[in-house]
């Protein structure tokens, strides 16, 4: 699908997803162009040059796009057979008036979040008679409760200097580097995790981290795509992988994973191992592609007979791009449990065994120079490979039928309906579904592409087991997917599973205690404001951060809570440390950060900092508690950092800093003397995934993180830190529950 950017204008084609009254997912292919504010969709690309500059065509439909309009990440999924790289647009008071689009590659997808982000942090001009996505006049759909649609006046550079954009950096902590080299193999660099020297000199444990770094001759998206397929492709390059296939899917970010490996390369005698894998996937910004696995406990794939299940305790890959963008560094990294008895084989062999694992990466390395020596460039672009694979629709049928041929782009209109002239007016973005292409759910032959059958949502003996009613499994597996699946039993500790404690009064602002020497369990204090690196005075000229010296705000208290609900307003309930002060005529001035995890039961952990000089004195600060949510939205930021933990979650959180308003949705609580921000972490697929893995290993962690305003004027720099926090192996089962 070719998409061009340029001068603020993208285009390209797009897939529009919808549900028919039966509740069935379609697509429906249509030609996006995002002009500044406007949002345009046809049926065909305008004929000439000149037609399609200026945009006379009438279009299909047409919306604008301002600061109401979020959009989300959700991630892949497979309708009809066809992979799409799916995102969704959606009013911040209407998440019923939204617009939910397909792509057909990751990179694609992320060019029009990107510049669908752009686009609703950008101030939106004056239209006219064009009816803006937030007005009122019109259509109901767009208001925008509870906030003022009254431009900053530092508005009109918002995204001028954006983090996303411009920040060079892959982090924003300053922290030692958790791995030290132990060793070169096959022309790969092996490295091992480094312990805490409290070990009295054990060199490893008994399931060591350890990862292999090479460089492999491959766009990122390439080889996120080669990693990600179970179908026969990979046997061209990993030589443990003999079957398999995708238990369930969770979401576009996470699903369950069965993997059978070959025994020829185990060692003589040891019996073939299997694993069932949790995977979670995320594209980031700079074109890098993070995959993660850890071994869980699902009902539908018992252990096999004839095979002994190993335990992945953490794993995964990076792939970064590098030489601009024509190679990529691969990070694999395992920490396994090989299952076997230690009078049968030494820890040293184990390790071994992992080592010989990890050489995968060469195998890989060698796959993609082969591609180039053998093969043409259009060969190797995910955008011309068409793959039509022939489903068994009997339990144990494994033949395939993989067909690949070299297709074109399409530029000429789709043949399932007429277009209606009259429907060129600017509306809402639900009208840019088209309801009359409903049941026109034909096929594209050129279009379609399947990338394995690794990709289907279910394993063949699993999914095909009723393989008279095709129509019911899919129709089976379209509702459980409305509903919130879960692993019904991982392979770490669900927060969910825990006994809870009765309910006791609640003092807000004081249910986590606090330990400056963090020795004690869930427990928090603050953290070092040099770990973490802000914007300099100079940073529009060089772009350069430098290390917090400070923090302007003092943390004065926590909340570690439960309920059946989203707790919202903390700082406005009686009781509070925030009312306490109020009620007293006080002056201090109270930030608040409410982290809200919602689910069965719904977690909040909520931050109180209070500052005693008037905000008038932090220019950067006063605006951001007078401004409106637009502008909150585009200047919030977060830097998250793991410094005690395992791999997996220390690199599914990161350490760079996050405009966590453009990602999740906010929730602003004013008062008197406190502004409160409830974040809510279930508003996005890729934040769910990050945190129910973080939450399955809470009791072991160390989280340290960081609150700033964004500063994007000269005079608003230097930044500085609001406050900082440092949270000690918090445990839910200490966490209050309050009363319904």
């Amino acid at each position: 699908m070719s998409t061009h950017q340029n001068d603020g204008r993208m285009e390209g084609w797009l897939y529009l997803i919808r549900s028919n009254r039966f509740g069935l997912q379609f697509s429906r292919k249509r030609y996006f162009v995002l002009d500044g504010h406007l949002l345009k969709s046809f049926k065909s690309v305008p004929s000439s040059s000149n037609e399609r500059k200026t945009m006379q065509s009438d279009p299909l439909r047409s919306a604008v796009v301002d600061s109401c309009i979020r959009v989300t990440d959700n991630g892949r999924e497979s309708i009809n057979r066809k992979v799409f790289f799916i995102f969704s647009l959606y009013n911040t008071s209407n998440h019923c008036d939204q617009l939910k689009l397909g792509a057909s590659s990751p990179e694609e997808a992320a060019r029009w979040i990107q510049s669908f982000q752009e686009a609703s942090l950008k101030h939106a001009p004056d239209l006219g008679d064009i009816p803006v996505a937030c007005s009122k006049r019109r259509w109901q759909s767009f208001r925008l409760s509870g906030s003022s649609r009254k431009s900053h006046s530092n508005s009109s550079d918002w995204t001028l200097f954006s983090s996303t954009n411009l920040d060079p950096m892959t982090s924003d902590v300053v922290a030692p580097s958790p791995w030290i080299i132990f060793g070169c193999q096959n022309g790969l660099r092996l490295f091992k995790e480094a312990k805490d020297r409290d070990s009295h000199g054990k060199k490893w444990d008994d399931h060591p981290a350890i990862m292999a770094v090479g460089v492999v001759d491959g766009t990122s998206e390439a080889i996120f795509r080669t990693l990600m397929s179970l179908g026969p492709s990979r046997s061209e390059w990993d030589f443990c992988f003999f079957k398999g296939c995708v238990v369930e899917h969770l979401d576009g970010h996470t699903d369950i994973i069965h993997k059978q490996l070959y025994s020829d390369w185990l060692p003589w005698g040891m019996k073939r191992r299997d694993l069932l894998l949790r995977r979670y996937w995320r594209r980031e910004d700079g074109g890098t592609y993070v995959i993660l696995y850890h071994s869980v406990f699902h009902k539908k794939c018992p252990p096999q007979r004839g095979y002994v299940r190993a335990c992945l305790k953490s794993g995964g890959y990076v792939i970064s791009p590098v030489n601009k963008g024509k190679q990529s560094v691969v990070k694999h990294m395992l920490a396994i449990d090989w299952k076997f008895w230690k009078s049968y084989l030494k820890t040293s062999a184990a390790r071994s065994i992992t080592i010989q694992m990890l050489g995968r990466v060469a195998a890989l390395r060698e796959l993609y120079r082969a591609r180039l020596g053998n093969c043409s460039s259009s060969d190797c672009s995910s955008g011309v490979l068409t793959r039509r694979i022939r489903f068994p629709l009997k339990e144990g049928d494994d033949n395939l039928n993989i067909q690949t041929q070299t297709v074109s782009e399409k530029t000429h209109a789709d043949t399932d309906g007429e277009v209606d002239q009259t429907q060129s007016e600017h509306a809402s973005l639900v009208s840019l579904n088209d309801a009359d292409d409903e049941f026109f759910d034909v096929p594209e032959p050129s279009d379609c592409e399947e990338y394995e059958n690794g990709w289907t949502p279910e394993c063949n003996h699993k999914k095909f087991q009723e393989g008279r009613h095709p129509k019911l499994s899919t129709a089976t597996s379209f509702v459980k997917r409305l509903h919130d699946i879960a692993v019904q039993k991982r392979g770490y500790v669900d927060l969910q599973d825990m006994i809870r404690e009765e309910s006791i009064p609640c003092s807000y602002g004081s249910t986590l205690a606090k330990d400056p020497t963090c020795t004690i369990l869930s427990t928090c204090t603050e953290a070092d404001p040099s770990t973490f690196l802000i914007r300099g005075e100079n940073y529009l000229e060089n772009h350069l951060k430098v290390k917090a010296k400070g923090t302007l705000m003092q943390m004065v208290g926590a909340d570690w809570l439960r309920s059946d609900k989203r707790e919202d307003d903390l700082g406005g309930r009686p009781g509070s440390i925030v009312q306490k002060y109020a009620t007293q005529g006080r002056p201090e001035f109270f930030f608040i950060v409410n982290i809200q995890v919602p689910g069965s039961t719904t977690y909040n952990l909520a931050l109180y900092y209070m500052m005693s000089a008037p905000i008038e004195d932090s220019p950067l600060l006063e605006s951001f508690v007078n401004g409106d949510e637009a502008f909150r939205n585009s200047r919030f930021k977060l830097i998250p950092y793991i410094s005690k933990g395992s791999w997996i979650v220390k690199q599914s959180v990161g350490k760079k800093a996050c405009l966590i308003g453009q990602a999740l949705e906010m929730n602003y609580f004013q008062g008197k003397n406190y502004l409160e921000l409830g974040v809510d972490v279930g508003s996005s697929t890729v934040a769910r995934g990050v945190v129910s893995l973080v939450l399955g290993y809470l009791n072991n962690l160390v989280i340290e993180m960081a609150f700033l305003i964004q500063g994007n004027m000269p005079e608003e720099l230097p930044e500085y830190l609001l406050g900082t926090v440092r949270l000690n192996h918090l445990d839910a089962s200490k966490s209050v529950s309050l009363k319904p």
